[in-house]
């Protein structure tokens, strides 16, 4: 037994690694490679056309549309360095001066065409076809094994579907929200105890650090976002989209109130050092009150991550238990605060932060104000797309028109002549 779970760790490491983006972007751009040099020996006059598979290693990425993006614009690049270098075989030969010249004309050319991080590519086909004496067959071998390479990898993409990122990118905003969570604890625990300033500083660097997370989560996000659009595997792409985008919105939101709610603590560190940040009972509260927020955190996060109905389901009914725990609690401590404001006026103004800030935790994690935050990015999706595409949009609205209506539209139509 010792011996076969041994093998079988291993192997369930495999299955797991498999689709890791990096991974698959290596095995897919090594195949890629391979089939473009295979067709390239067969078509181009080259002994060694090693530009094909370099143009299909370039433009096979994870997702599909970046696929179809990046090859568009890498052919661009380099017909247009090909172009650039034939033109300045005819005038001068190749110098050093003639070099820099052309060097320069190549970037700024690639940038005239939009050719974006290929325009690098732009001088370096350039200068690669002018450092060749019989240019004219050069330049015709470098754009067929550019042209083989960009469509090995198009069709590389097409025939074998990429993976979808969503359960990746719903990782991320999930550790995301946990990380949320330990921090809200940590505050939590050091409103009911006698906190120094310094140790209160060391939280809000924490949540300062949570930007960083930020910028993590939303690259995986754009790769998810990427992968869902023009896949054949993907019916409700912008659905997917939209509720991933909102999610970590809201996080983001959240987590930038947390670190102004770290800097209340601070500035009250500050002000009551050495006592307590509350009395018992209001820093008991304040504890409970986080506590209760941050496993709502948690519960919204699986909300926007889950895509199965029932699952879905399960975390919407916990996080409306939580928030309105939380409320309940929310209320009790304002109460608490009230009173202590009424002995003491001094740190009123942290007093109103504080709450403050954790109604607007609450309030972006309702549920009815997500709903209408849905809606709303929706409905802008299809203003955008209808006003970008107007033709496509009204022939899907015909489409989408019932067969009986239509009938129904010609029957009517047909009594009343």
């Amino acid at each position: 037994m010792q011996v076969v779970r041994e093998w079988v760790s291993p192997a369930r490491q495999f299955v797991k690694q498999r689709r890791d983006p990096v991974a698959v972007q290596t095995l897919r751009s090594a195949a890629a490679a391979t089939i473009a040099y295979i067709i390239a020996l067969r078509l181009s006059p080259e002994a060694a056309p090693l530009t094909a598979p370099l143009t299909a290693l370039l433009v096979v990425q994870v997702t599909l549309f970046s696929t179809l993006t990046t090859g568009v614009r890498r052919v661009n690049a380099v017909v247009t360095g090909v172009v650039v270098a034939i033109l300045f075989s005819l005038l001068v030969g190749l110098s050093w001066w003639s070099l820099g010249l052309l060097i320069l004309a190549s970037l700024i050319v690639g940038h005239l065409v939009r050719v974006d991080e290929f325009v690098p590519e732009v001088a370096i086909s350039a200068m690669l076809v002018l450092g060749v004496t019989h240019h004219g067959d050069t330049a015709w071998a470098r754009i067929v094994e550019t042209l083989i390479g960009a469509v090995v990898g198009l069709a590389f993409n097409l025939l074998l579907a990429p993976p979808v990122w969503v359960e990746e990118a719903g990782e991320s905003i999930e550790s995301l929200a946990r990380r949320v969570r330990q921090l809200m604890l940590r505050l939590g625990e050091q409103a009911s105890e006698r906190t120094p300033h310094h140790r209160a500083a060391a939280r809000l660097h924490e949540a300062r650090r949570l930007d960083h997370d930020i910028s993590e989560v939303d690259a995986d996000l754009r790769q998810a976002e990427d992968s869902l659009r023009l896949n054949p595997r993907v019916r409700e792409g912008l659905l997917h989209r939209v509720v991933l985008r909102t999610g970590l919105d809201t996080l983001e939101i959240c987590t930038v109130v947390l670190r102004v709610l770290a800097r209340t603590f601070t500035d009250l560190a500050k002000e009551r050092e050495p006592d307590p940040l509350f009395p018992p009972e209001t820093g008991a509260a304040v504890e409970q009150l986080l506590a209760e927020i941050s496993d709502a955190v948690v519960s919204f996060s699986v909300l926007v991550t889950s895509s199965v109905s029932e699952s879905a389901e399960s975390a919407e009914e916990r996080l409306i238990a939580g928030l309105r725990q939380a409320a309940t609690t929310r209320d009790r401590l304002a109460r608490l605060l009230l009173e202590e404001v009424r002995r003491d006026a001094r740190q009123w103004q942290l007093h109103g932060a504080l709450l403050t800030e954790v109604n607007r935790i609450l309030d972006e994690m309702d549920i009815e104000h997500r709903s209408k935050r849905l809606l709303e990015e929706l409905d802008r999706h299809a203003r955008e797309q209808r006003e970008r595409l107007p033709r496509l949009t009204r022939m899907r609205e015909r489409l989408r028109v019932p067969k009986r209506l239509r009938r129904n539209q010609r029957g009517t139509a047909g009594r009343s002549l």
